[in-house]
């Protein structure tokens, strides 16, 4: 089990905190005049799903929980989740929404990740840093439209909807980034 600082948090990281796990939502870095600096973060518990505000001193430290990872393939959402096959035995698992967090937003069909389990229980989903996923919906590009000339948004195939430059259209690859839900550049042209 590893320990890590405030000056090391990141979106996704998971801790322990109070005896549970919890994940990083949000998190800033605050110092006012005269006091010690703060990391004011938003926290959701893997658990039961809760989200709550707390804020830390700077060098507190916590413990990041030893998850073992099953590499899973994504075959589909309904209703009751998102299910899930273990490559190795064949067998399917389903996550809540909350279990899943941001992650529902950058899987797609037959898309291979890592599930987390802690103490045996499945806890979430790690996702690589970044994703392809092609655009299903967005406004026209317009001739002349620049790279630097503003953005506009639109629909990836996970159902997910981010800001893209103006010259990106229906059926484009895109490259996202998972931690920010960002634009990163364009693979291929439709």
């Amino acid at each position: 089990m590893g320990v890590v600082e405030t000056n090391q948090f990141h979106k996704g990281l998971k801790i322990e905190y109070d005896g549970e796990i919890w994940e990083i939502i949000e998190y800033k870095h605050s110092k006012m005049a005269q006091r010690s600096a703060v990391m004011k973060t938003k926290i959701k518990n893997i658990v039961t799903g809760a989200v709550q505000e707390k804020s830390f001193r700077s060098g507190d430290s916590f413990k990041v929980p030893d998850m073992d990872r099953k590499n899973m393939q994504f075959l589909y959402k309904d209703d009751i989740g998102f299910h899930f096959m273990d490559m190795e035995t064949y067998d399917q698992y389903d996550l809540s929404k909350d279990q899943m967090g941001e992650a529902a937003n950058y899987v797609k069909e037959q898309q291979e990740v890592n599930i987390l389990y802690f103490n045996d229980e499945p806890m979430g989903v790690e996702l690589p840093t970044a994703v392809e996923l092609t655009v299903t919906e967005t406004e026209p590009g317009v001739k002349g439209d620049t790279v630097s000339g503003g953005s506009k948004p639109a629909t990836l195939e996970s159902g997910a909807t981010i800001q893209v430059p103006l010259f990106i259209d229906v059926g484009d690859i895109l490259r996202v980034d998972t931690r920010t839900g960002e634009y990163l550049d364009r693979l291929k042209k439709k």
